[in-house]
């Protein structure tokens, strides 16, 4: 489970004020050493992850933040980096450790009821003090559930990952598979994988194992099969395929083998609905449409790979749109986590599938863009609009279709 990516991961960040024990707690709760630990107060600078297994929650990912009561230059950029790690937090602990609960920490608790994120007060150093009887019910009287650990003895760590199983968001315990519902135990499904330049040597990309894995589980069955061999592929089957699946970069040659009738989509759009709200994709992908000379379009990547060859988002993406709009675009690329704050000169964001990240940073993203009336899409929904077949790739998806066809029309209209 070592291998499980980032962005299947349950994310669990620990905030605090310096010198909290929040590095030492970390290291007691991964059982080993993450982070360094000292009684310099801003010891921690920048996030540090370390992957783990937690059952019954599963494969997660702790990551340490710097305290939000640094001070100075210095000290900003090492808070502005522990806030961005909001965006991607599906539970956090609030780590006090002086057995007190105040100013910051209420603020922290503010932030994370306002971003529906579940978290947990941890009272750090218990072997020195514990927190004040009053201050537990006045903690329970508001539902923030509290535990009292020791990071230099170990106690009371066993409640806290009773208490962390406890407040895991129930989709990660029951999380959501790749394929459509209506694939199963009497379907099947044809995965087209190319193999391009990009693909790790050796291996499949993320979201085309995550498809063969979902079908396994389904007790269904898949045929993996390369774009050039697709039409001897259906031949040979002894029935339709109740279901293809794509990359994006060939849907418009594979939507020429395969027949009207079987549905198509990608594992793109399959990765769109898995980590986003795929109505959201299809509707701003309608936008494309109407940009003009001079519009801004922020492509933004999780991975912070180099790009190679004809890189999917600097190269193939923006050809298409140019070729798509015939305008002279501004077109502006972000990788890993960094997004920028201001969108009120962009027109659209268009992001990767995000197989890196988890769906909550990603509905963040989503959310902040909506808020400032920037339309939203992904790589593979771009591209199906562009060649003009997303129709045909969204049909597996009745509602998100239907969706999908009225912005086209209340936007030409």
């Amino acid at each position: 489970m070592q291998n499980t990516p980032k962005g299947l991961r349950l994310q669990i960040g620990v905030f605090g004020a310096r010198n909290a024990g929040k590095s030492s707690l970390l290291n007691r709760l991964a059982g080993q050493q993450i982070s360094i630990v000292s009684d310099i107060a801003g010891t921690t600078t920048d996030p540090i992850e370390k992957a783990m297994e937690l059952q019954p929650v599963g494969p997660v990912l702790l990551i340490d933040t710097a305290g939000l009561d640094d001070v100075g230059t210095l000290g900003e950029m090492r808070m502005e980096k522990s806030r961005k790690v909001l965006e991607r937090t599906d539970l956090a602990l609030i780590v006090s450790g002086s057995g007190t609960w105040g100013v910051l920490e209420n603020e922290l608790a503010k932030q994370f009821r306002n971003l529906k994120i579940p978290f947990i007060a941890v009272f750090n150093k218990s072997e020195v003090q514990q927190p004040d009887p009053e201050l537990l019910k006045q903690l329970d009287e508001q539902k923030i559930p509290h535990v009292s650990v020791s990071s230099l003895t170990g106690d009371g760590f066993g409640d806290l990952r009773s208490a962390i199983i406890s407040a895991a968001p129930e989709d990660f315990l029951t999380p959501q598979g790749m394929l459509p519902e209506f694939i199963n135990g009497n379907s099947f499904s044809v995965l087209v994988t190319p193999v391009d330049i990009e693909a790790p040597k050796g291996r499949l990309i993320l979201p085309q194992v995550q498809a063969i894995r979902d079908a396994l589980d389904k007790d269904s069955w898949c045929v993996v099969t390369k774009e050039n061999r697709l039409a001897e592929c259906l031949q040979n089957l002894t029935r339709e395929p109740d279901l293809v699946v794509t990359d994006s970069q060939m849907f418009a040659q594979v939507s020429k083998i395969v027949p009207e009738h079987v549905p198509l989509t990608s594992f793109s759009i399959l990765l769109a609905r898995q980590k986003t709200d795929l109505a959201v994709c299809a509707s701003g992908a309608a936008a494309i449409d109407f940009l003009e000379d001079g519009s801004r379009v922020l492509i933004a990547e999780a991975c912070t790979h180099h790009p190679v060859g004809e890189d999917i988002g600097t190269v193939k993406i923006p050809a298409l749109l140019r070729k798509k709009t015939g305008k002279a675009l501004q077109i502006e690329h972000f990788r890993g986590h960094d997004f920028p704050a201001d969108l009120s000169e962009f027109s659209l964001v268009i992001h990767c599938g995000a197989c890196m990240f988890n769906r909550r940073e990603m509905l963040t993203r989503m959310e902040f863009c909506r808020t400032k009336g920037v339309a939203f899409t992904n790589y593979g929904v771009c591209i199906a609009h562009c060649v003009g077949i997303l129709e045909r790739a969204l049909r597996p998806f009745p509602g998100i279709y239907e969706s999908y066809t009225a912005a086209v029309q209340g936007k030409r209209s």
